[in-house]
């Protein structure tokens, strides 16, 4: 069996765990193509340009399924669920899923790197292959695809939050700092209604105070303090 006859094969059975098939065989090649297969790096004959498209509308479906799935959600909600969905590891869950992976055309260096396993071309793939979808079948076709993949991924509970320290340490720690350091600046109001005021630092980088009925809580609104100055968005909970 020829190489082509097997990859041709390896797509055929992609469309059928997909359950959709290509009328337009050139754009399931292309939404298979790493740019490392290509000579002279032709971005446009590999799944950028697709992948590109499928992420937007990965994103227009999910947003519609989680509105109608959770009537009672609010927007903090919904948008926390949307990212969870759209992030490059779910992505490349569901590739592995799909079994993706055999039917890529990767470059040789790239094949040999383990290219087939790693999250950030099985996420991409994932999204060229909805883009693919959407330009062959339309809307509906892209729909019922991501139906078939996310739907169940979307009603579980979601990934628990973060809270402010955990993302400051965290940020810290990624890039060779110490634990932040906490300390009680004021303590005042009554007994059975105190307010703390807390401050936190970090080597090198500007110093930031927080408020809370509690020393606990005020020393999450110091580090959700700092990380605003660093430009980090902060996980909110509602309520």
């Amino acid at each position: 069996m020829s190489r082509k006859s097997a990859k041709d094969k390896e797509r055929a059975a992609l469309e059928e765990r997909i359950g959709y098939k290509f009328a337009d065989k050139d754009l399931l090649e292309r939404a298979l193509t790493h740019i490392s297969a290509l000579s002279g790096g032709n971005r446009n004959a590999s799944y950028q340009r697709l992948e590109f498209l499928g992420d937007h509308v990965l994103g227009l479906v999910i947003s519609d399924m989680l509105y109608k799935a959770f009537p009672r959600g609010n927007e903090g909600e919904l948008s926390r669920r949307l990212s969870d969905l759209v992030r490059k590891e779910t992505c490349a869950d569901v590739a592995r899923a799909m079994e993706v992976g055999p039917a890529l055309k990767l470059g040789n260096s790239e094949s040999h790197a383990g290219g087939r396993l790693r999250d950030n071309i099985l996420g991409d793939a994932c999204e060229s292959l909805v883009g693919a979808v959407f330009l062959d079948g339309g809307y509906v076709a892209a729909e019922a695809l991501v139906k078939q993949f996310w739907q169940e991924r979307m009603l579980k509970p979601p990934r628990p939050l973060r809270d402010p320290k955990t993302m400051l340490q965290e940020w810290a720690q990624g890039r060779g700092l110490p634990a932040p350091a906490y300390k009680e600046v004021e303590r005042t109001g009554p007994h059975h209604n105190p307010k703390f005021r807390v401050a936190v630092s970090l080597p090198d980088r500007p110093g930031a105070e927080g408020l809370g009925s509690s020393k606990r809580a005020a020393e999450q609104a110091a580090a959700a303090s700092m990380l605003g100055t660093l430009g980090i968005a902060v996980d909110k909970l509602d309520g």
